[in-house]
C-alpha cells in the first residue's frame, strides 16, 4: 500500500514535459484562462505537435514552450505550430528563443538576426505587421525584401500586398470555433496595448502557473 503511494506521488510529482518528449511532441501549451486546442477547449496543459491551432480569448493568455523558445500569447490570437516556429494568422505574441526560432504571418517572417537570446514581439492586425526586437536584432522578410530591426526598433509591414489572397486567409482563420473576431479583435489599438502591455501578462502567467520553467532561462 505504502509503495503504490509512493509511486503515485512520484508520477504526479513528474513533469507533464517528460510525457510529451516521449509521445514526440516538439512543445508544450499552458493556458491561463479559456482557449480552443484545434477545434476543442484547451487543458491547462498539453503536448503540441506540428499543425496544431491555438487560439486565446478575450480572459486568456497561453504560452507555448519549446526547447530554447518560449511564446507568450497575448489575448484574442491565433496561432499554428511549425516545424520550426510559429505561423501567426491573428493577434500578438512575444517570443524569447536561444534556437532561432520564425515567426510568420502571412507573407512576413521574423527571424533573429544572430545566434544567442533574442526577443521580440510580433503583432498582426487589419493586414499589417508590426514588429518590435527587444533584445538583439531580428530580420524582417517580405514582399518587398528583407530589412534588419535593431534592438530597440521597431517597423510595421504590410502583411500581404494582394487582398484577395488576404481574404481568404482570414475567412480560413475565422473558421476556428472562438467568437470575436468582430470589434475587439480586429481594434489596432487592442492588439497594440496587448503587445506594451505583454511584460506584464508575462508576470501574471509566471506567477499562477505550476509550469516548468522555460529552456531558455538559466
Amino acid at each position: 500500500m505504502v509503495r503504490n503511494l509512493l509511486c503515485g506521488l512520484i508520477l504526479a510529482a513528474l513533469p507533464v514535459s517528460l510525457a510529451a518528449s516521449d509521445t514526440g511532441a516538439t512543445a508544450m501549451l499552458y493556458v491561463k484562462g479559456t482557449a480552443w486546442l484545434n477545434g476543442g477547449a484547451a487543458p491547462h496543459s498539453s503536448a503540441l505537435f506540428p499543425g496544431d491551432m491555438v487560439q486565446t480569448q478575450q480572459d486568456s493568455a497561453a504560452t507555448i514552450n519549446a526547447p530554447g523558445s518560449n511564446v507568450l500569447l497575448s489575448t484574442d490570437s491565433l496561432v499554428k505550430l511549425e516545424d520550426k516556429g510559429v505561423l501567426l494568422e491573428h493577434g500578438a505574441l512575444v517570443v524569447a528563443t536561444s534556437k532561432g526560432m520564425t515567426i510568420r504571418a502571412g507573407l512576413v517572417t521574423v527571424t533573429p538576426a544572430s545566434a544567442g537570446l533574442t526577443q521580440f514581439e510580433v503583432a498582426d492586425v487589419d493586414g499589417a505587421v508590426r514588429i518590435i526586437a527587444r533584445k538583439g536584432d531580428v530580420s524582417v522578410s517580405g514582399q518587398s525584401g528583407t530589412t534588419t530591426v535593431a534592438q530597440g526598433q521597431q517597423t510595421t509591414v504590410e502583411e500581404n500586398p494582394n487582398p484577395d489572397q488576404d481574404k481568404r486567409r482570414r475567412r480560413r482563420g475565422a473558421a476556428a470555433p472562438v467568437g470575436g473576431r468582430g470589434g475587439l479583435l480586429n481594434s489596432p489599438f487592442a492588439v497594440w496595448s496587448g503587445v506594451i502591455g505583454v511584460g506584464a501578462l508575462t508576470t501574471w502567467v509566471l506567477i499562477q502557473g505550476d509550469e516548468p520553467p522555460s529552456p531558455w532561462k538559466p
